[in-house]
């Protein structure tokens, strides 16, 4: 029995802790996924680490002794008393009782960067399934401060981010995530390795934030509502998915853009590469209807 496995049962009993399922917690107690999580995000001492929905503190502790400083944010209240308890000796951890996804993770970077003791901030994550994506794409669009996510998710909508556009897994995400940041799988996650079991397979993934995005286009947001609209009606072919959602007028401007740009009007929404949508938005834009 691994020690995270003794751990975790030791403090729920003494906390009368049950995951919650409405919050989408479930405990990880594998010594070998918390070891890979950690060395993946290659955490220094002059590193702030701000880790979204710590739980019981499982992986906090690990987090504690490499980084600068852990800011932990926690909406469960009943978490709240474990990690003070847990963590108050060491000076560098930090507890926010909130939801992350109404922080302002910008200014709170920007504060603690102006304290001049932190060069580098990184998110990691064990990240509540149901809010994955609004969470991830949070961290993306708000284009913060961060060098790398390091997150474990479902493995279906791990595949997802991670892939390439116009690779078998893409989806209308796999779009945004490639803009922003260079993703990796890196350790696929049995359901043995949490109590309660999930119901799915987890995967841990790593997103580096690029320094500039693969394509340099001005139309960002029309760009990201194409693909959007794109994807609303993904087993039908482009010419027809942006025709229904009126981001051509008809069929035959439709085809005469995809002409100019030498799209095949018969394409699939997810075979196009970015360089695609972008040149697609930048020509749409002349048109006048975005």
């Amino acid at each position: 029995m691994s020690n995270i496995l003794e751990e975790t049962k030791f403090i729920m009993n003494q906390y009368h802790i049950k995951a919650n399922k409405s919050l989408g917690q479930n405990f990880l107690i594998s010594e070998e996924v918390v070891e890979t999580i950690v060395d993946n995000s290659k955490i220094k001492k002059e590193d702030l680490v701000i880790e979204i929905g710590p739980g019981l503190g499982t992986l906090t502790k690990y987090l504690l002794e490499r980084a600068g400083k852990v800011i932990c944010i926690e909406l469960d209240k009943k978490m709240i008393n474990i990690l003070e308890s847990r963590f108050s000796l060491y000076d560098n951890f930090e507890l926010l009782n909130q939801d992350v996804l109404k922080v302002n993770l910008k200014e709170l970077i920007e504060e603690e960067k102006a304290k001049k003791v932190i060069k580098n901030v990184k998110i990691v994550a064990n990240l509540p399934y149901y809010i994955t994506t609004p969470i991830i794409m949070k961290l993306l669009e708000e284009e913060l401060s961060i060098e790398s996510i390091t997150v474990m998710i479902q493995k279906e909508v791990a595949d997802r981010l991670i892939a390439i556009p116009g690779e078998k897994e893409t989806g209308a995400i796999t779009y945004s995530v490639y803009y922003y940041a260079k993703a990796e799988g890196i350790l696929e996650v049995p359901k043995d390795s949490f109590i309660p079991e999930p119901e799915v397979t987890s995967k841990v993934i790593k997103l580096n934030i690029r320094n500039k995005p693969p394509v340099a286009i001005e139309e960002k947001e029309d760009m990201f509502k194409i693909i959007k609209c794109a994807f609303m009606q993904r087993r039908k072919t482009l010419l027809n998915a942006l025709v229904n959602t009126k981001i051509f007028l008809n069929k035959e401007e439709g085809s005469k853009i995809l002409e100019q740009l030498g799209i095949d009007s018969n394409i699939r929404p997810e075979k196009l590469k970015i360089e695609d949508y972008a040149n697609l938005a930048k020509l749409i834009k002349k048109y006048s209807h975005l």
